[in-house]
């Protein structure tokens, strides 16, 4: 098991170093946030191809639901870089080292490889749960219980990402709130469905074997302090106090911040 998973750390670092070289050519390291999902997805399926015996039925379902939830991630973010450019997240981030000229040094270690230390880390469930399910392992009533947890942070996750995406490519909302959809309950769906995915994979993976999920709980229990603590929405509400105004105000006093729930009148 221990060789398998540092055989995906040295494929995940030569990745990234390729991803690196790319960013310090065009002096943005914005597409690294497509990578996260996708990352873990291509982890996922690496794990799945290496399954010591073959694949079981439970491996596959795991890898599945990985890679649904990776691709489709990463394939968003992505675009939405491609449209928009530079994150200023990471323009300000690498401001004073581009001026020094240390800029690729700074991208190496305070982005690309604190990212890939991370992705792996909330991703080892996934990475461990493939590969201790070789056949015959079946799919348990426990995993199935996982993806059903994972099918509503789907949901979440992908309807409140294609509302977000129609509500901003209208002009006419410019400088409004989006308070409508699945962003009446919750100020975050697609927060909330990370989370439920993650934590619907943790307990599919469960189905492996419980010592394999005590092993790698720290895995969603970090993202989840990463959505609701760090740099998820504390970070993005602080820009969005900014950017908004009074209107998100009235929004965060009516709406809950994380878990979905009927506003306030």
């Amino acid at each position: 098991m221990f060789e398998l998973l540092a055989v995906n750390a040295a494929i995940l670092i030569v990745i990234v170093l390729i991803l690196w070289a790319i960013s310090v050519k065009i002096g943005d390291v914005s597409f690294i946030d497509a990578f996260w999902g996708a990352g873990m997805g291509l982890l996922a399926v690496i794990s799945w191809l290496r399954v010591p015996g073959g694949a079981s039925e439970l491996a596959t379902l795991i890898m599945a639901m990985t890679a649904a939830w990776g691709f489709r991630l990463g394939i968003y973010l992505f675009r939405r870089w491609r449209r928009e450019g530079e994150d200023r997240r990471y323009r300000r981030m690498l401001e004073r080292p581009r001026e020094q000229g240390r800029f690729a040094s700074h991208a190496l270690t305070r982005v690309w490889l604190m990212q890939a230390v991370l992705l792996f880390l909330v991703s080892s469930p996934a990475q461990v749960g493939i590969l201790a399910s070789p056949a015959p392992a079946p799919i348990t009533p426990l995993a199935w219980g996982g993806f059903a947890l994972w099918c509503v942070g789907v949901f979440f996750e992908w309807v409140g990402d294609w509302q977000l995406s129609r509500f901003k490519a209208d002009p006419a909302n410019r400088g409004y709130v989006l308070d409508k959809g699945l962003w009446r309950y919750t100020r975050h769906p697609n927060y909330f469905g990370d989370f439920c995915a993650w934590w619907g994979i943790w307990l599919t993976c469960a189905a492996a074997g419980w010592g394999y999920a005590a092993a790698t709980v720290i895995g969603p229990v970090f993202l989840s302090f990463t959505l609701t603590r760090w740099s998820g929405v504390p970070l993005l509400e602080k820009n969005l106090h900014k950017t908004k105004g009074n209107k998100y105000a009235v929004y965060e006093r009516k709406t809950s911040a994380f878990f979905p729930w009927p506003p306030l009148a």
